[in-house]
């Protein structure tokens, strides 16, 4: 599991963990909460292009769909086939296994930190 406090944040409840010019992208354990038990995940396949702030895939749980943002402009260069495979992932293991995308991105936009998310939150 990554240190959540070394990660930056959106306001659309993902997670961004930037390595170089390659951001992991996921979504918090607050949104996985929120959604309920994940059932099936649809993401974009390596080699996709994705601006930031634009809906990339989907997220069904029992309770609602909801939908996975861009937080950067980029390339996807990886896809989490094990998300795919077990959707469930993303509520046990948010922030390790549960990672959803990795962007190849020439800019980082402002993102918030982990205390500013926190202020969103309420957590």
């Amino acid at each position: 599991m990554t240190d959540k406090t070394e990660l930056q944040y959106t306001a659309e409840h993902e997670w961004v963990l930037v390595e170089g010019s390659v951001a992991t992208v996921g979504i918090t354990a607050y949104a996985a909460e929120k959604l309920g038990d994940i059932v099936f995940v649809d993401l974009p396949k390596a080699g996709s292009s994705v601006a930031e702030g634009k809906v990339v895939g989907e997220i069904e749980s029992t309770k609602s769909v909801g939908e996975l943002f861009a937080p950067v402009n980029g390339t996807v260069v990886e896809s989490n086939d094990a998300v795919a495979a077990s959707p469930e992932l993303v509520n046990s293991d948010p922030f390790g296994e549960g990672w959803l995308i990795k962007v190849e991105f020439t800019e980082l936009p402002e993102l918030l930190t982990f205390e500013q998310y926190s202020a969103l939150t309420g957590e």
